[in-house]
């Protein structure tokens, strides 16, 4: 365990409402957050990269909502997510501050993992904190999303957010220890698997159904699907108990769990899944100075193109050739199909003046690009 830990340098830590709010009193357990954020400052001090996708925001303000129903329409849902979600930053906040961690708070929505403007802000603005030394403290946006457009956990919400980071390990920190054979709650004969190298029908058959009654919306239904969502993306996750105080010096010192591995890395995950994108809507031609340094595992500039056809908007997939049409690669493109054509030719330094707002220096940065076998 301490070596998946100690290899990974990007970490989603994903947070349960059964392990951040008192059930009976609606009140945050402050004394397990101030030991959580003191896990976190090791592992930072450590030089790891930590996200953090934390549930509770409708469980801190259901005290808010006069309502006498012990569950929540949706409506009721999104207000009390309204009033509670302050109030959770700003634990979040005051906690780490006293480890000098600056904090930014994202709220998503399926949509944003879905719709692909929406993807690559919140992509690029998840970079942008980790690049600037700040832990993202992400959470549904509950108050607007509907039945339809939820996550229904933030299970998923956390093995998206892996994938879209490029994460090496996701921790799913919950009132459970792991995988069991059965619900161990129910069946004293239920067995723990302590490794999952693949995810079976065997495996899924296993996730019977919510395990408690508690202030969580998931049962081990949506962490199987979140090892699925994972794995798939090259990161490994852990399912591990967070009841404890300090759940990661725990993890770390082979507390029980249970270990979905990946067989892939992020990056290779990502290439391959660019490399089979079916839906390619424009081709970006470019120079000999540009197919070399491609090669050398360059990005691609606006300086090296020369022509651009097709009509696609920014974070398409594109197929670049070389001045004779022959492929070089796929790629995604950092700008809409007008706009590169506006910068093509033109060096790095100009894009502001041509396109009017400082967008990327590189038409299609190495890491969105697969090249052929040229």
């Amino acid at each position: 365990m301490t070596d998946l830990i100690e290899k990974a340098n990007k970490i989603v830590i994903k947070i349960g409402s059964s392990l951040m709010v008192n059930q009976d009193e609606g009140t945050l357990n402050e004394e397990w957050l101030k030991a959580l954020a003191s896990d976190i400052a090791s592992l930072r001090a450590k030089g790891k990269n930590i996200i953090i996708v934390t549930s509770g925001a409708v469980a801190l303000g259901r005290k808010y909502i006069t309502s006498a129903r012990p569950t929540l329409k949706l409506e009721e849902k999104q207000a009390a997510a309204a009033c509670g979600q302050p109030e959770l930053a700003r634990h979040y906040q005051k906690l780490l501050r006293e480890y000098n961690i600056s904090i930014g708070q994202v709220l998503l929505t399926m949509l944003d993992s879905e719709t692909r403007r929406n993807y690559l802000n919140a992509k690029n603005t998840l970079e942008t904190l980790l690049s600037n030394g700040i832990i993202p403290i992400i959470n549904e946006n509950d108050t607007v999303t509907t039945e339809e457009l939820r996550f229904g956990d933030n299970d998923r919400l956390a093995a998206r957010v892996a994938q879209m980071v490029s994460a090496d390990l996701l921790i799913l920190l919950s009132d459970v220890d792991g995988l069991y054979t059965g619900n161990p709650r129910l069946d004293p004969a239920a067995k723990h698997i302590p490794e999952v190298h693949e995810i079976t029908r065997h495996i899924e058959d296993m996730a019977s159904g919510p395990l408690s009654g508690g202030v969580g919306s998931g049962g081990m239904i949506t962490k199987i699907d979140a090892a699925k969502i994972s794995v798939s993306g090259g990161c490994t996750m852990i399912l591990a108990s967070g009841i404890k105080k300090h759940p990661i010096q725990n993890l770390e010192n082979n507390g029980k769990h249970t270990v979905f591995f990946s067989r892939d890395n992020p990056d290779n995950a990502r290439k391959r899944w660019i490399a089979s994108s079916l839906n390619v809507l424009g081709e970006i031609i470019i120079d000999d100075g540009a197919v070399k340094a491609l090669k050398r595992g360059k990005s691609l500039l606006p300086a090296g193109v020369i022509d651009v056809t097709g009509d696609f908007e920014r974070g398409d997939t594109v197929i670049i050739k070389d001045g004779k049409l022959n492929k070089v690669g796929v790629g995604i493109s950092a700008y809409a199909s007008g706009d590169a054509r506006l910068i093509m030719g033109q060096q790095s330094d100009e894009i502001e003046n041509m396109v009017g707002f400082v967008g990327r220096n590189e038409l299609i940065h190495t890491d969105n690009l697969v090249l052929s076998e040229i």
